[in-house]
């Protein structure tokens, strides 16, 4: 048997092995032109993050916080390395700021807009030769000469909430002339390391703190939190302190996980999670309402003086993604592999309400994060999304309930996004990977259970205190 300190030196080691394949699969820039060797890079990644996560859970509980807080900002600082590799989302971050530094709504305007073209730069805006790059949109052009933009979507006005705007408009302000986008990567290393942080401050009360590992080394944060800057972070960091909060303090839990969908719309998921076990309509309330009034105060100020929607281009992303018809692209795919393509959001719809409605009733009150990571997986494995940064908040989820193997439908996410991409069937790719997800998950529900039945402890959330003499030490010391 290997003791416990042991342990945690093999676990500093592992994670630093991790760190040096983050560096050597951030260097590398291979989405468009080497999917499947990027995609080998990744592999590493996980399989060191999922051997360093194993010897952390029995070593010392003070000293393995310290190695994950320790650890968390190793890992994050990787993804600094390099410009952004497999998503220009942060040029529409940075563009945003910039607008709004101008004295204009974000959501007046589409970055084409020739109204906004006194803002337009070479680096953001190129033109000529430099519109050769494969991650460029072309722009209309008066002239012979090529005019293009790094932004994806230029012809449709923003899709982001308030708070993420705000976030981007702070940025802005602090960022030093000709830095493009590497403050948005600082901010979001320093998002991902106070998610750490958060976690094992929440976990050391309510759980085992040695869980935090699964955020702070998993390789997504880095890529997708830091490397692409994805503001994802940001509503995973309200998540985080709203779930950790709202059982003790409702008003300040539901005011955080308002400002969680301020930041970014998905964490609304988590909402059934946080009224896990309530019974009477004022508790319920004590937890919606400061949500709503939070989102309702953010929005207030462009509401005021935005001339167009605030919902910017919401519904059309939508549709574009194929979440709104069942039949198109590879949405849903698990569902539509065992049902027509009509009955597929119905389904989808009838299940998920029948979950909440479960998590609602009989989840436990003081884990609210154990409902909502039921919710919030499920979802995953329902829509089978293509975007890989979506399930930051499904990693941080699992850091808080120690049910690791819904960290394979997190995995499943850059298999969808950047494995299918080496294949001709991409569709086939993904909806193999959340097949593969989804059973993973169903075998982990059968192991528990059976142990639970066989009179084991099912550490099944964060309830995983300690078990060993050294895991039960005492932080205070």
């Amino acid at each position: 048997m290997i003791k416990p300190r042991t342990r945690l030196l093999l676990a500093a080691a592992l994670t630093a092995a991790l760190a040096a394949a983050l560096v050597w699969t951030i260097g590398y820039d291979g989405y468009r032109r080497d999917p499947a060797g990027l995609s080998w890079r990744y592999a590493v990644c996980w399989a060191l993050f999922a051997a360093a996560a194993w010897a952390v859970r029995r070593a010392p509980v003070r000293q393995a916080g310290a190695l994950i807080l320790a650890g968390s900002a190793v890992v994050a600082a990787t993804g600094l390395l390099a410009p952004p590799r497999t998503s220009t989302d942060a040029y529409r971050y940075a563009w945003d700021g910039r607008v709004q530094a101008s004295g204009t709504s974000p959501y007046d305007y589409a970055p084409a807009a020739p109204e906004l073209s006194p803002l337009r730069d070479p680096w953001l805006f190129p033109t000529g030769a430099a519109c050769a790059g494969p991650d460029r949109a072309p722009l209309p052009s008066s002239t012979t000469t090529p005019q293009c933009t790094r932004l994806n979507r230029p012809t449709v006005h923003t899709i982001y909430p308030p708070l993420a705007e705000t976030y981007f408009y702070g940025v802005h302000l602090l960022s030093p002339e000709g830095s493009r986008l590497k403050p948005l990567q600082v901010g979001g290393a320093l998002l991902s390391v106070a998610v750490t942080g958060v976690l094992l401050l929440i976990l050391r009360r309510r759980g085992d703190p040695r869980t935090a590992a699964f955020w702070a080394w998993c390789p997504a944060v880095p890529v997708e939190a830091v490397n692409n800057a994805h503001v994802d972070v940001l509503g995973v960091l309200f998540t985080v302190a709203g779930l950790g909060t709202v059982a003790l303090r409702r008003v300040r839990g539901g005011t955080l996980l308002g400002a969680a969908v301020a930041a970014k719309l998905m964490p609304a998921v988590v909402l059934p999670g946080a009224l896990s076990g309530v019974r009477r309509p004022r508790e319920a309330a004590a937890v919606l309402l400061p949500a709503a009034a939070l989102l309702a105060l953010v929005y207030l100020p462009y509401l005021l003086t935005s001339h167009d929607s605030v919902l910017g281009y919401l519904t059309g992303y939508v549709n574009e993604e194929g979440y709104g018809d069942a039949s198109a692209g590879s949405r849903y795919a698990l569902l539509r592999l065992l049902l027509p393509d009509a009955w597929a959001l119905p389904v989808l719809v009838v299940v998920l309400a029948a979950l909440c409605g479960y998590v609602l009733w009989r989840g436990d009150p003081e884990r609210p994060w154990n409902g909502a990571l039921l919710v919030t997986g499920t979802t995953f494995l329902l829509l089978t999304p293509g975007y890989s940064w979506y399930a930051l908040l499904l990693i941080a989820l699992v850091a808080l309930d120690g049910r690791w193997e819904w960290l394979a439908v997190a995995a499943a996410g850059p298999a969808a996004y950047v494995t299918a991409r080496a294949f001709q069937a991409h569709g086939a790719v993904g909806t193999t990977a959340y097949a593969l997800a989804a059973a993973a998950v169903l075998l982990g529900w059968l192991v528990r259970r059976r142990l639970t039945a066989g009179g084991y402890p099912a550490r099944s959330t964060s309830q995983m205190a300690a078990t060993t003499s050294a895991g039960r030490e005492s932080w205070g010391k």
